[in-house]
C-alpha cells in the first residue's frame, strides 16, 4: 500500500491510499463539467470570461467581450479550435489576415474555422457586446 497525490481538474491537491491501481482510480474520480447558469453581468468590464475549459467543459472556452466604438480585440488566430461569436448587441466586421471581412451585427452569429487569423472591431456608434465559444476542431 502507498499514498499517492495528484493535482486534479480542480486544482486540488488530491490523495488516495491504495496499490497499483491508483492512477486508474484517480483518473475514474476526477471531477467532471457539470449544469450550470452563468450570470453575465459585466458591468463596467470589458471582457468577462464565462467558461474556462477543464473542469467546467470538456474542451470549451467562452466569454462575453464589450468592445466600445472603433475598438477592437486585437489579430489573433484560431489556431486548432473553431469559434463562434453570438453578437448580442451593437456592430462591427470580423476582418481577416486577406484583407477580407464579415458584418458583426446584433441577433446574429459568426463562425470562424481552426488556423484562421482575424480581429474583430466596433465599426458602429454604440457598445459591441459579444459572446465567442472556443471549441477544439478535432
Amino acid at each position: 500500500m502507498f499514498t499517492t497525490y495528484w493535482f486534479c481538474r480542480a486544482g486540488l491537491l488530491c490523495g488516495l491510499v491504495c496499490c497499483a491501481a491508483a492512477p486508474a482510480l484517480a483518473a475514474k474520480n476526477s471531477a467532471a463539467p457539470q449544469p450550470r447558469v452563468i450570470a453575465l453581468d459585466a458591468a463596467g468590464k470589458d471582457y468577462l470570461p464565462i467558461l474556462t475549459g477543464p473542469p467546467q467543459s470538456v474542451t470549451m472556452e467562452s466569454g462575453l467581450v464589450v468592445l466600445a466604438p472603433n475598438h477592437s480585440v486585437g489579430k489573433h488566430s484560431t489556431k486548432a479550435h473553431e469559434e463562434l461569436l453570438i453578437v448580442l448587441e451593437g456592430e462591427g466586421e470580423m476582418l481577416f489576415a486577406n484583407g477580407s471581412k464579415l458584418p458583426v451585427k446584433a441577433n446574429s452569429a459568426v463562425y470562424c474555422p481552426p488556423q484562421t487569423e482575424h480581429d474583430v472591431k466596433n465599426t458602429g456608434t454604440s457598445t459591441l457586446r459579444y459572446v465567442y465559444v472556443v471549441a477544439d476542431a478535432k
